[in-house]
């Protein structure tokens, strides 16, 4: 209660805590969408490998709707640029390097760090694959990182658009999806190099960060939030009944088609529909969480925001790799994710996972706080771990 109670002393009047919780919420989704939607196999040798359980139960896939919440994230964040891009006093450079310092230095902090247990594994003999399996783990969630900073370095001139044409901005970027997509499924589809999707990740996920800049610069109100959810909504579903994209928002091992790495147009329609209705609940949010019981969670998973992304996979292989190599095949845990029983018992390792989680964030946020004690020596010789260990985690050594 005590820590309650000063956390709701020193938040400022004009603090926005709708968006705050927004930001938290679609930040917890992520961690829990990787728990629940990703599983293990053992091979004969004993080590894992990634496996999904929707690759066995295509009816999860509208819950990959729902934990899928980057376009509110992405929503959210444009919004708190344009505010801080107002605010900056030092030019935009100097706020584009402030940015990009901020994003940079947890992913440094957690690849330099798992370059550690990564050789200690190989000399103490866990399975090539065990390695390689959770390496991949802990880079997959980091490209978030690299598009958002891409996104955060556009702001200036999504500002500019926002100014001039308003929510009608966002309205190109899934114009230039919707052809990139008919291209890579339409007709023509076989003469159609593979590549081609790579050009929708940029526009896709700025698409949301557009209607946040919006947003911020006070474009967006009531009625186009309404025009959002509803033409989001209906676009979602036509695509699915008409035109048979896929319906899992995460990809699915052995499917063909993804519908996020690149974004599709699905992808873009569920953004819509999440940014309407956020931005419809804003003021009820923002009335629930002047309470202070409420308000201190959000402003604690605000504060460890990039550590919870950097290092949620850290804590599902805290239990995993030891439950591997000491007791084998354990429900819901390193256990194929193919039966009934392998949900609910998934279910019951979540506390677990929740657990490590905290205890990993409470030490390794140290790495989204300035590095004012670094020397240039440490600095190089993270830079080198971080570059060793992505590259390990890449197939590339």
């Amino acid at each position: 209660m005590r820590l309650v109670e000063r956390i709701e002393r020193r938040t400022p009047a004009h603090r926005d805590r709708a968006v705050d919780g927004l930001r938290a919420l679609a930040l917890l989704a992520v961690p829990v969408g990787h728990w629940m939607l990703g599983g293990f196999t053992l091979d004969g040798e004993g080590a894992l490998h990634n496996a999904s359980p929707l690759s066995s139960f295509g009816f999860l896939a509208p819950a990959s709707w729902v934990l899928q919440m980057l376009g509110i994230f992405f929503l959210v964040g444009g919004y708190a640029s344009v505010l801080s891009y107002r605010r900056g006093r030092g030019g935009t450079g100097e706020w584009l390097r402030g940015r990009v310092v901020r994003l940079g230095r947890p992913v440094l902090g957690v690849t330099a760090v798992w370059a550690a247990p990564a050789t200690a594994g190989f000399l103490a003999g866990i399975p090539g694959d065990t390695l390689r399996t959770g390496a991949t783990l802990v880079i997959q969630p980091l490209w978030f990182v690299g598009v958002y900073t891409v996104v955060t370095a556009l702001t200036p001139w999504c500002v500019r658009a926002a100014d001039a044409v308003g929510v009608w901005a966002a309205a190109a970027l899934l114009g230039w999806v919707a052809v990139v997509d008919l291209l890579r499924y339409g007709p023509y589809a076989d003469a159609v190099p593979s590549w081609l999707g790579l050009l929708n990740v940029l526009p896709g996920w700025l698409f949301a960060y557009q209607l946040g800049v919006a947003w911020g610069e006070r474009r967006v109100g009531r009625r186009e939030a309404w025009a959002l959810l509803a033409g989001g909504a209906a676009l979602f579903a036509v695509l699915l009944a008409v035109f048979d994209y896929p319906a899992s928002m995460v990809g699915v091992p052995g499917e063909a088609r993804t519908n996020s790495h690149p974004p599709s147009l699905l992808v873009l329609a569920l953004a819509s529909a999440q940014s309407g209705a956020a931005i419809l609940l804003r003021d009820r949010l923002g009335a629930l969480l002047r309470r202070p019981a409420l308000w201190a969670p959000v402003v604690v998973v605000n504060l460890s925001a990039m550590t919870v992304l950097c290092w949620h996979q850290t804590a599902m292989l805290a239990a995993a790799v030891p439950a591997s190599l000491t007791a084998g095949a354990v429900p819901g845990l390193t256990t194929a994710p193919d039966t009934l029983g392998w949900i609910a018992a998934r279910a019951a390792w979540l506390p677990v996972f929740a657990v490590l989680l905290v205890l990993i964030v409470r030490y390794a946020r140290v790495f989204e706080a300035p590095w004012t004690g670094a020397t240039r020596t440490r600095r190089a010789v993270a830079g080198v771990l971080a570059a060793g260990f992505t590259a390990f985690a890449l197939g590339l050594t």
